[in-house]
């Protein structure tokens, strides 16, 4: 290889870094590149510890550092004879499906998952790979939910509007001059209410839905209870900024994970101790459920149709509502049926963003 080509097959590899979701910048580009001026780059291993000391800023950038190494250079020695066809900003994603650094100085050889990135968005989220789990999360992390308004009950100054006779009143007192003053009705965010099936029909969801969770609570005033054979409260775990941290958080907080599902009872627990008291009072409430009640469904009935008297909307996402021939036929999913405002999937990313829309539009 020349050495002309050299620069560009280099700044190439930094490139498809960036799509496997390292944070690689110019500055480390350079210090990259300037690494190599002091070493052989015809040699797989010296090139391979340059980029690894330079380009990784954390533990988290080495799995995917280590498969996009792999799947630039083919694990041979030296550099590519010719550059790759150069990546689009949403051609591919790289990530490691095994783990383990290097011996004797040689880079790893790896499996590497390359997805388009449109196509993981509309991907069923227990079809996925944990490399395609792991860009799921990332961009998760992008998603920017915005909150349903409601109308304030107070009216506030305005420029024009109403006329405020209090302050019109006031005015005349402490000026003698009738001076016109308005007042406008404004809108505050509506409470969202998210209860999250943590049950072993719904493992494969469950952690995505629980990042979803933390991605909502941390834009808008939001209450999250799991359900399971019980009700748990995971409002103030989710609430840390770190999403790891707040999804182990979560984690230690659940006992039930896994389990069996009581929705009737669970729900009613819910409505008793937050949702009559003012958490569902005029709330959009998301229930993420596949359905599948192993409890006494007139009782999950009668609590759906307390919780819609009580919330301004109830969604109902089920994971398996987006499948071709599905059908509302499970047990709970019947009973609450008649109840529910809408009936959404939720078994992608495309299907998490339809459900922020719904929510929004609430």
């Amino acid at each position: 290889m020349s050495g002309a080509d050299a620069p560009t097959a280099l700044v190439g590899f930094a490139h498809a870094l960036r799509h496997a979701g390292v944070a690689c910048g110019p500055d480390r580009v350079r210090a990259f590149t300037a690494a190599l001026d002091h070493l052989d780059v015809a040699r797989s291993a010296d090139v391979y510890w340059a980029g690894r000391v330079t380009l990784c800023a954390e533990p988290d950038d080495l799995p995917r550092y280590d498969a996009a190494f792999a799947a630039w250079f083919g694990g041979g020695d030296g550099l590519p004879a010719t550059r790759p066809r150069a990546r689009t900003r949403t051609a591919s994603h790289l990530a490691a499906l095994g783990g383990g650094e290097g011996r004797g100085g040689r880079a790893p050889a790896l499996r590497v998952a390359a997805s388009d990135v449109e196509t993981l968005r509309r991907k069923d989220i227990a079809a996925m790979s944990p490399a395609e789990r792991e860009h799921l999360r990332r961009l998760m992390a992008e998603l920017r939910p915005v909150p349903p308004r409601r109308r304030a009950v107070r009216a506030r100054p305005a420029r024009r509007g109403a006329v405020d006779p209090d302050r019109v009143l006031r005015r005349m007192v402490a000026t003698r001059e009738a001076v016109p003053a308005y007042r406008r009705r404004t809108t505050r965010p509506r409470r969202v209410v998210l209860l999250v099936d943590v049950s072993g029909s719904m493992k494969p969801y469950a952690d995505a839905l629980l990042r979803f969770a933390h991605v909502v609570a941390r834009a808008m005033p939001v209450e999250v209870c799991t359900l399971g054979t019980r009700l748990t409260r995971v409002t103030r775990q989710l609430r840390h900024r770190d999403p790891g941290l707040a999804l182990a958080a979560a984690a230690r907080a659940v006992p039930d994970a896994d389990g069996g599902t009581r929705l009737g009872e669970t729900l009613k627990a819910f409505l008793d101790r937050w949702g009559q008291r003012g958490a569902a009072r005029g709330a959009v409430v998301v229930l993420c459920s596949d359905g599948w009640e192993r409890g006494d469904t007139a009782l999950l009935a009668e609590q759906a149709a307390r919780l819609a008297r009580l919330a301004h909307r109830v969604l109902w996402v089920n994971p398996h509502a987006g499948h071709d021939g599905y059908r509302p036929v499970q047990s709970g999913i019947a009973a609450a049926l008649p109840h529910l405002d809408r009936l959404l999937a939720g078994h992608s990313l495309d299907t998490l963003h339809a459900l922020l829309e719904e929510v929004r539009r609430a």
